[in-house]
């Protein structure tokens, strides 16, 4: 008998397709909510509906404060430091592997399935890894590169093979009609507006009193005019400056200490050398110094060829200015893209392509 399954379940289409492919496969599910803002969300109710019409149990695990402790505490102490966070990232690793694979063992269930759109391969030295889904549109393996080989090794994503309209077509054949046409959801689950600065203000105690204004600087430290509080600004930013400088200009870098905003040209927003921390090897244990790989920094953003290498291989290379704070160079990985890419930006993730096709996630890490 094949093995249960746990199935995560958000009430929307794409888990609850993967659900109905899971079943049409003879696996065994156990339905799984878990609440993260609110214990009366409409998702819950909309999942067990799911659960039921296809006839297993479904179950809800109230994680408000393992969230908030986890992903939105690092959500604003990142802004607050002058960094872009990805909360989905941290949210992956931390809550939805991290907490319902202890479910997962008491529910007697194996495996763990969700709706994303990425697939599961394994090495000939029996090391798992991700690689992108077949809907290049929908691929969500960008932020899924923190998940340990534990994880992956437990992992099922029935929809890895798939596009969105077949998805949604599948939906459809098996009587949900509803379903079929039902929209995506929003990008960050905790800010309904989408607006982060108002989630801010309305979580941070004092928010606008500690964090005051301070100068727009340009590249050569030209002070320019104020701004409203460096963490209402993320890099490559153009609209909402305040500012009219007879030229578009972009946000290019934050100096949070000196509470500074530096803009620039667009040209000065592009680099070909950037560090990350934080490294988290996937489809191999390492990688060899100068290796090819295809380097995406952000999930909307066109990945570039780049080469990457241990930064304590090359640390005498570098230019003192260069140099991140604070850091130790033998835990940094430097990243050398062939061409100059767009808006490097620290706090969001730079996840590492290799195989062919450059289909085959690598590992990942923090930009700095």
């Amino acid at each position: 008998m094949k093995k249960k399954v746990l199935m995560a379940m958000s009430g929307g289409i794409d888990s609850s397709v993967a659900a109905i492919e899971l079943r049409r496969q003879g696996y065994e599910l156990e339905g799984v909510t878990f609440t993260q803002l609110t214990l009366d969300s409409p998702a819950v109710a909309e999942a067990r509906k799911m659960a039921e019409d296809m006839g297993f149990e479904h179950h809800t695990l109230d994680m408000r404060r393992e969230f908030h402790d986890s992903v939105i505490c690092n959500f604003i102490d990142e802004y607050l430091h002058g960094r872009t966070p990805n909360p989905c990232v941290q949210c992956n690793s931390s809550i939805k592997w991290g907490m319902l694979q202890q479910f997962a063992d008491e529910m007697g269930c194996f495996y763990i399935a969700t709706g994303h759109y990425a697939r599961i391969e394994s090495t000939p030295e029996g090391r798992y890894f991700i690689r992108k889904g077949a809907d290049e549109h929908k691929d969500q393996s960008y932020f899924l590169w923190r998940l340990t080989q534990e994880n992956l090794s437990r992992t099922m994503f029935p929809l890895g093979g798939y596009a969105k309209s077949e998805v949604r077509q599948i939906a459809l054949d098996n009587g949900y009609e509803q379903l079929s046409k039902k929209g995506e959801s929003q990008e960050i689950c905790f800010i309904p507006d989408n607006d982060y600065r108002n989630f801010l203000r309305a979580n941070v105690p004092d928010y606008d009193k500690k964090y005051k204004k301070g100068d727009f600087i340009d590249i050569n430290g030209k002070v320019l005019g104020k701004h409203q509080g460096f963490p209402n600004y993320t890099i490559g930013q153009r609209k909402g400056l305040g500012i009219a400088l007879g030229e578009p200009m972009y946000v290019v870098r934050i100096d949070a200490e000196k509470n500074q905003v530096v803009l620039g040209r667009k040209e000065d927003l592009l680099t070909k050398t950037c560090y990350a921390r934080d490294l988290n090897m996937m489809k191999f244990a390492d990688f060899t110094d100068g290796e090819t790989v295809m380097a995406k920094v952000r999930y909307k953003s066109r990945p570039g060829l780049a080469h990457i290498y241990h930064e304590d291989n090359v640390g005498t290379q570098r230019a003192e200015s260069d140099d991140p704070k604070g850091q130790n160079n033998s835990q940094l990985i430097r990243i050398v893209f062939e061409e100059p890419i767009e808006s490097i930006t620290p706090g969001q993730s730079v996840v590492f392509y290799c195989g062919d096709n450059y289909e085959d996630v690598l590992g990942g890490a923090i930009l700095l």
